[in-house]
């Protein structure tokens, strides 16, 4: 006899994101979760599609860590409110964490709560927080077979956003292949190739993600 214990964690999770997305939808909020590795570049990603949209919309933030706000402060010291989620040791967010870091915020002048959530590319896509959609953020130094070898997390996603993009001469990364994986495993996900330092590629990734928001 076989017991699954994740499947009660998750039904219980996913209840809670049920209320947390009719929350967002009857105030009018559209939630990014963003999932990627450590050192992807996620925070510097989150930072410039921050300044492509603030003029446009009303931003928060959402951190999730392990551990330390390094992140949040980053986040803050652009003007960003951010609140900041330490999970002791879990590897990924859940529902009721996001329901928490909501309960501080005032919804009614938010337009787009960002989730960083923590850097696993395993965990996070499982657990439904009551977004709007999930995107993936991969960095070039971390190769293009990661989507052979992590196909969840690139299923689970809305968009992929190729970050680091000016070191594609550095590293041997075939994007031609990469863009294959990706059309192999989610034909409808749209693929930005950005780098998030020198802001190339930012607005066409910002510009998508502004229809998405409009679209509420």
């Amino acid at each position: 006899m076989q017991i699954d214990m994740k499947q009660p964690i998750l039904d219980k999770n996913d209840r809670l994101a049920a209320d947390n997305r009719a929350l967002f939808a009857e105030k009018k909020v559209f939630v990014l979760d963003l999932l990627a590795s450590p050192g992807s570049g996620k925070t510097s990603t989150i930072l410039a599609t921050i300044e492509a949209l603030r003029d446009t919309f009303n931003i928060e933030v959402i951190e999730g860590d392990i551990a330390s706000s390094v992140d949040s402060e980053k986040i803050k010291a652009q003007g960003i409110p951010a609140v900041q989620i330490n999970t002791g040791g879990a590897c990924h967010l859940e529902s009721d964490m996001i329901r928490r870091a909501v309960d501080v915020l005032d919804l009614d002048s938010i337009d787009l709560i960002i989730v960083e959530n923590v850097g696993n590319l395993v965990c996070p896509t499982d657990f439904d927080l009551g977004e709007n959609m999930k995107a993936m953020i991969l960095s070039v130094p971390e190769g293009d077979d990661k989507p052979l070898k992590y196909p969840g997390v690139f299923q689970a996603s809305s968009a992929i956003v190729l970050n680091k993009i000016d070191t594609l001469p550095v590293f041997n990364f075939d994007k031609e292949l990469f863009d294959d994986h990706i059309k192999n495993l989610n034909p409808n996900a749209p693929i930005f190739p950005i780098s998030a330092t020198t802001g190339e590629g930012v607005d066409e990734w910002a510009s998508w993600l502004a229809e998405k928001i409009q679209a509420l």
